[in-house]
């Protein structure tokens, strides 16, 4: 009983120990929590071991943390940059846009002003500028100076004396030899038709009067006529001209010629008609030469055309027509108590008639082509001018507006005051560049450089600025006007490309709307006769007042005594 009481009470001191030894076990958990320094930190604290570490991977941390916002700083920085660049390049951009158009607005206007001004200095200008001022381009001497270099022209009285004296009676000779060569012209022509076929041969066309003497203004000796002898070829065939002054791919150098090609009229190409009908030993056909076969199937190479073309060949037409002059001549040489030669081997129509007594008469009889239905003619030939080359090629044509000047002079002389000395003029410088041709030999400059320079200023002065008393002032003028185009080396053709001419001259609208054609081109490519030409110039000038006065004292007569009517047996 005893033994079971104390095993008890063992059991129960036990369990007591071990409830004790839990409550001290919590209560030391309890107080280490309580007292921890993280919790309640004291300045007395401890640090443990690790806490240095810790603290130096915080602040590496830390740094990490302050470059990435940095970055992040710089990155918004510079979009922030570049969203301000993008809005100042579009606002740049703007006011680019606006500036463009408001500059591209000015430029208009101020081109369009300029072209007014243009066309207004072009249609008002009533003459040369007061003085010629050279270019600068070949630094010639004496080029910069005042007109005609400081010379004197004769005065008005010395002017007029050799006028009476000189020109007046040369007009008269004129009219007489005009007289004589159109009677035995026509009845040249007249025997060269007669001795064709109609069906075979070229048919000849009456002859029409061109240039000084039938401008009256041709002062030079021997008098010399030009007369143009228009021809067509037989029925069906035709000549198709081509204009070469409106074309831009033409080259400068051949701009105020065209070619000629040679077509049926129905588009058909058959044989000749002279393949079909059997001519004499003494008939030619003028459509082919002696020698030539007339090839099947209308092959048109020998219509006088070049070999293997379809152009009109000048020399093929030179060839037919000094042949067929000389067959009329012979037609009627023993009516005449003259001799009949031709003149110049280079020019197909160049003649001389020889007199017993020895004197001579030459003219020129020029087969040309008709160009449309203008007066506007292709001239086979003429002795060229050493200013103005030859042709690049046989079939080039060179395009005359003879007629239309003659008509435009005759035009103008009707608004003229009674004795206008716009021809006085034009007949002195003529005659002052003929003796001084004779004198150093030709130039650049021709009568027709002279005639063109009348004609722009006939366009530009008053009719009341041509009276006869200002003869003295308008020559002055021409010079002038001649002396400033020399310089400019630039003297444009009065018709080709003049939008001012008069619409009374009825010009085709290819030549009104081609580029002006500058007849002193030449001096831009030769420079040495550009030199040769205007010291000449100058030397004339120069040469003048002498001459003029020599020349009113003793009047030249180195000219035929012609006569009246052609002797006829």
């Amino acid at each position: 009983m005893a033994a079971g009481s104390g095993g008890a009470c063992l059991a129960r001191r036990k369990a007591l120990t071990m409830a004790m030894g839990l409550f001290r076990v919590c209560l030391v958990v309890v107080t280490a929590i309580i007292n921890h320094p993280l919790l309640f930190p004291r300045e007395n604290a401890t640090v443990p071991e690790n806490e240095e570490e810790i603290i130096r991977k915080m602040q590496a941390h830390q740094e990490k943390l302050q470059l990435e916002q940095l970055r992040l700083e710089e990155e918004v920085a510079r979009l922030a940059a570049e969203k301000e660049a993008l809005k100042q390049v579009a606002e740049e951009g703007r006011q680019q846009n606006e500036t463009r158009a408001a500059w591209d607005l000015w430029s208009t206007l101020c081109m369009i002003l300029f072209l007014m001004i243009e066309v207004w200095r072009q249609d008002h200008q009533e003459g040369p500028s007061p003085e010629c001022l050279g270019s600068e381009e070949d630094e010639l001497p004496g080029l910069g100076g005042a007109p005609l270099q400081g010379l004197t022209l004769p005065n008005k009285a010395m002017l007029g004396h050799f006028y009476e004296h000189c020109i007046r009676g040369a007009t008269a000779d004129a009219a007489r030899t005009r007289e004589f060569l159109e009677g035995f012209v026509d009845d040249l022509l007249e025997a060269l038709r007669s001795l064709c076929n109609r069906d075979t041969d070229m048919e000849v066309e009456d002859f029409i009067g061109v240039d000084s003497m039938y401008e009256n203004w041709q002062v030079d000796r021997p008098l010399l006529c030009h007369l143009f002898v228009p021809f067509t070829p037989p029925e069906p065939y035709r000549f198709h001209p081509e204009l070469w002054c409106s074309s831009r791919s033409v080259p400068l150098d051949r701009q105020g010629y065209g070619q000629i090609t040679v077509v049926r009229a129905d588009g058909d190409t058959l044989s000749c008609i002279c393949g079909k009908t059997k001519l004499g030993e003494d008939m030619l056909c003028l459509l082919h030469g002696r020698n030539s076969v007339v090839p099947p199937c209308g092959d048109m190479e020998n219509l006088l055309c070049a070999t293997d073309s379809m152009y009109l060949d000048t020399m093929q037409v030179m060839k037919w027509f000094q042949t067929a002059l000389t067959r009329a001549w012979h037609g009627i040489a023993h009516k005449y108590e003259f001799d009949l030669a031709f003149g110049q081997l280079d020019s197909p129509g160049s003649l001389k008639i020889r007199f017993r007594s020895g004197k001579f008469m030459p003219f020129n009889l020029i087969p040309v082509i008709q160009c449309d239905d203008s007066d506007l003619y292709f001239v086979s030939h003429l002795p060229r001018e050493p200013s103005e080359g030859t042709p690049a090629s046989s079939t080039d044509w060179l395009l005359s507006f003879a007629v239309y000047e003659r008509r435009f002079l005759r035009m103008t002389l009707k608004a003229l005051p009674e004795g206008a000395c716009h021809l006085s003029c034009l007949q002195i410088a003529s005659f002052l560049l003929s003796k001084q041709s004779r004198l150093t030999g030709p130039s650049g400059l021709s009568s027709y450089h002279l005639k063109t320079a009348l004609l722009h200023l006939l366009l530009r002065r008053r009719a009341a600025d041509w009276k006869a008393g200002q003869l003295d002032a308008r020559l002055h003028e021409l010079l002038c006007f001649l002396e400033k185009s020399l310089l400019e080396k630039k003297l444009h053709h009065f018709f080709i490309g003049n939008r001012k001419a008069p619409e009374a001259m009825c010009l085709p609208e290819a030549v009104l709307r081609a580029e002006p054609l500058n007849l002193f081109r030449p001096f831009v490519l030769q420079r040495s006769l550009y030199r040769k030409t205007l010291d000449s110039f100058y030397e004339m000038l120069k040469n003048a007042p002498a001459l003029i006065s020599e020349y009113s004292l003793h009047v030249p007569s180195d000219h035929a005594s012609l006569p009246q009517k052609a002797n006829v047996l």
